[in-house]
């Protein structure tokens, strides 16, 4: 790294802190007037939509999502088009298909209480047909909107909104968004209305069992109904609803995003975007995430001779496949991987892919990938997260 870019850096940590102090003693700062343009939001993020020398131009070993089915090649917006059918119903084949949407979810809001520049409501979120429900909470911001929203998964939701024990100022996007205007709306895993006490491994594994589907199918099926659940209230544009989630939460962000069309932008903080069995953390051979097998169970821990991998993990590892496919049902939508300890910097070789579908649209600059040497994100990569929401949530965000 040159000497420009750590001295870039360094400043830009200052802004953080400063702007986060800002934001806690001024939580209404976004209806204040305080709001940084978007040319000033643009200089903050710019330099990461460029991967580093060493991984400009480089695919890695990874198939291109550009090459269809019967062997041609992606050329036009046109062969695009066909080329994403391709993978989605691809991707909805694999994790199990989805039930139908939920045409209006209902929200109730069991309890409301007015905070310094927003309301909080504790709310219950329809998920899906048969009445299955998310708990959550509700950010509104004070002031005139229609604003735009951003859905927050997690473990749990109190985390997501300043409450949690730990992740205030680090993952609180709930409450962080909502200073700078967005309305949110953070839930935690489904299933803990219904099946109180247990944990996120035991919820998801049993989902999977139950529904015969493996579990990041579902989540993201639970978000797209929590977008339509957002889109549909008086307070949210519906145009301009983004999706932002830490590790597992980053995990759910990344398929629901892929999966749903309809969520605008998105972030992906630190999810582990690629296979890498070097890192036990990226641990998509659980089954709670991909590992789901109806035939057989495994033992949580790394894959090995003694305990093999399953499910829908092993068929597109013994195919030689991955999750660039995935990602690149993104395009052309912006995305920005916060990445830390499970995403390094080489992973610009998947989303060098990403870049190239973008290419073959017409767009530009649509994304980014920054970097932390920790897996809970700094102020710094906080700061950055927020500033990508900011930047293509408002304004016409073009």
């Amino acid at each position: 790294m040159n000497c420009s870019r750590v001295f870039q850096r360094a400043r830009q940590a200052c802004l953080a802190l400063v702007a986060m102090a800002i934001a806690i003693h001024s939580p209404d700062a976004s209806q204040a007037g305080d709001e940084p343009s978007r040319a000033e939001l643009w200089s903050r993020i710019e330099e990461f939509v460029q991967p580093p020398a060493e991984f400009a131009g480089q695919f890695g070993s990874y198939r291109s999502p550009l090459k269809l089915v019967d062997g041609s090649i992606v050329r036009s917006a046109d062969d695009w088009a066909r080329r994403r059918r391709e993978i989605l119903d691809t991707w909805r084949r694999r994790l199990g298909g989805w039930p139908a949407l939920v045409e209006r979810p209902d929200v109730k809001r069991l309890e409301s209480v007015e905070k310094d520049g927003y309301t909080q409501h504790h709310v219950h979120v329809q998920i899906s047909t048969d009445g299955k429900l998310a708990d959550g909470y509700l950010l509104v911001p004070n002031g005139k909107g229609p604003f735009p929203a951003v859905f927050v998964p997690f473990y749990e939701p109190l985390t997501s909104i300043g409450q949690g024990e730990k992740g205030r100022g680090t993952h609180d996007y709930g409450l962080q968004l909502v200073r700078r205007g967005f309305v949110t709306l953070s839930i935690g895993t489904p299933g803990s209305v219904e099946k109180i006490g247990l944990d996120t491994r035991q919820l998801l594994t049993e989902a999977g069992v139950e529904q015969r589907r493996q579990p990041l199918g579902l989540l993201a099926y639970v978000a797209a109904n929590c977008h339509t659940a957002l889109a549909q209230m008086p307070e949210v544009d519906p145009a301009r609803i983004g999706i932002i989630g830490l590790s597992y939460g980053g995990k759910w962000s990344m398929f629901a995003s892929c999966l749903y069309d309809k969520f605008a932008c998105a972030v992906w903080s630190d999810p582990g975007i690629v296979f890498n069995e070097t890192n036990a953390n990226v641990n998509y051979w659980e089954p709670w995430y991909l590992g789901y097998d109806p035939q057989t169970k495994r033992k949580p821990g790394v894959p090995s001779v003694e305990n093999p991998r399953t499910g829908l993990y092993k068929e597109l590892v013994d195919a030689r496949d991955d999750l660039v496919d995935l990602h690149a049902l993104m395009a052309p939508r912006p995305v920005l991987v916060s990445g830390g300890t499970e995403d390094p910097p080489r992973n610009w070789q998947a989303l060098n892919h990403v870049v190239a579908v973008n290419d073959v649209l017409g767009q530009k600059s649509r994304v980014a990938m920054t970097a932390r040497s920790t897996h809970v994100p700094t102020a710094e990569a906080l700061e950055l997260e927020l500033a990508w929401m900011e930047y293509w949530l408002k304004g016409d965000g073009k």
